[in-house]
């Protein structure tokens, strides 16, 4: 009796997704944050007299442009909290905490940020609380360090008119986007990562309609079907189209320009994403015959460059476009 092969072992590694941006503010988002900087904590009069904190630009009943600044307490009362036993990277506490959404004294509405508690059986809806300020501010939202139990039970102040004047005010915010989790790419996937570490590319066949689809799916994007037929493609393939990137992306050591191209490998129906080197950005067109530059080590393409051969004619990979 012959043993049963095993099955090929399941990948699974970190992955990181960020997309940062830089975001202009405006009167109102500048001075609640500038606000912050000093201290001070600023919400926005809403047509019908409500105060909004954190504020907003636009009325969220009428839509109308609203600008009348006040200022409120750095004190106020949870109206409701949930426990956080176990802090993620990066959150306002490393500690396990509460997140409280808190309406300080001479708002309308409660903003949300983390309660500094020794338990959950420490934190009740109704309780007084206070803004525990960071030693070093910014202009950010992370100037508020968390709030923290206030045993007084006196409300600070009501709201009470701003001019949202302060000196050097903050006039823009880098708003931070990241995800972080662990990914596993699945059978299809798996073989395709496999077949790349021995520098070679493999797609699946759709039983259906017989395309070849790279990077494989595991199903056909088509016909919906499963695909299981592993086909060889490439080492090269054709340009379809392309775009120059003009700006240099965070922690990517590759110099601007350069070209980034759909890459239609030989035998394969749907094309992949590449870099292409070993060219002027400018001389980079479509029907430009490319072939990979492994990496070192060989675990994926660097980068794809010209093969010299004569360039494809549009109707072989129109299709592809």
């Amino acid at each position: 009796m012959t043993a049963a092969a095993s099955p090929p072992e399941v990948l699974r590694a970190p992955l990181v997704v960020e997309f940062p941006f830089t975001r202009s503010l405006g009167p109102v988002q500048s001075a609640f944050l500038t606000g912050l900087r000093e201290r001070v904590v600023l919400g926005v009069r809403t047509t019908d007299g409500k105060v909004m904190v954190p504020p907003v630009e636009y009325d969220p009943v009428t839509a109308e442009e609203i600008r009348e600044l006040v200022e409120v307490g750095a004190t106020g009362t949870v109206t409701t909290w949930a426990w956080n036993g176990d802090p993620r990277p990066h959150q306002p506490l490393a500690t396990p905490f509460a997140w409280v959404l808190v309406r300080l004294d001479g708002a309308d509405t409660a903003i949300l940020h983390a309660l500094d508690a020794p338990g959950p059986e420490a934190v009740h809806t109704g309780m007084r609380v206070r803004v525990r300020w960071a030693a070093e501010r910014s202009g950010a939202i992370t100037d508020i360090a968390c709030f923290e139990p206030d045993g007084t039970g006196t409300p600070e102040r009501q709201a009470r008119p701003h001019d949202g004047r302060f000196a050097d005010t903050v006039t823009g915010i880098v708003a931070e986007a990241r995800l972080d989790y662990t990914y596993s790419p699945g059978r299809a996937q798996t073989a395709y990562i496999n077949a790349l570490a021995e520098r070679r590319t493999v797609g699946e066949r759709c039983p259906s309609c017989h395309k070849v689809y790279v990077p494989p799916r595991g199903a056909c994007p088509t016909c919906g079907v499963a695909t299981t037929e592993q086909v060889e493609v490439g080492p090269a393939g054709t340009v379809t189209t392309f775009c120059i990137v003009n700006i240099k992306a965070k922690n990517l050591d590759i110099e601007v320009p350069y070209v980034y191209a759909h890459i239609a490998l030989d035998g394969a129906d749907l094309a992949l994403h590449g870099r292409i080197g070993g060219i002027p950005y400018d001389q980079v067109r479509m029907g430009l015959r490319v072939e990979p530059v492994w990496t070192e080590g060989g675990r994926h393409p660097d980068h794809y460059r010209p093969t010299g051969e004569p360039d494809a004619d549009y109707d072989a990979y129109k299709e592809l476009i």
